[in-house]
């Protein structure tokens, strides 16, 4: 028994160890500075979502628009347009679509699928 757990410690060590030099030595982790333009879908339109509670509160549209210009779009205004229009499409959360369609009329691209979320009152705001 006692040299099972002998070798079985050995084992160990010598396991250890070799993760230890691939790991850190070998193969070790690369930091590279990725653009915002690399992001996922999903976190493009979260950002998106976080610069149209920010132009809310603001009402900064040009602070808005260099913002999004990060995410490497080449039209901002109907890249906003589509955001929001998927967010009605897909049923997401009404205080979201509300701040994005006021973003996209702030961009003059108010289309008639928004106007029914453009006429009810903004988050903290009185109906």
């Amino acid at each position: 028994m006692r040299r099972f757990l002998a070798s079985f410690l050995v084992a160990l060590l010598i396991g250890v160890g070799i993760g230890l030099y691939l790991g850190w030595v070998q193969f070790p982790v690369q930091f590279v500075d990725s653009p915002a333009s690399a992001l996922a879908q999903s976190a493009k339109d979260e950002y998106t979502l976080m610069i149209a509670g920010a132009y809310a509160d603001d009402g900064d549209l040009n602070g808005a628009v260099e913002r999004l210009r990060v995410l490497g779009v080449d039209n901002v205004p109907a890249y906003v347009q589509e955001v929001t229009e998927r967010y009605i499409t897909n049923s997401r959360g009404i205080d979201d679509i509300r701040l994005l369609v006021r973003l996209a009329e702030g961009m003059g691209r108010l289309t008639p699928v928004m106007e029914p979320y453009r006429q009810l009152a903004l988050p903290g705001q009185g109906a």
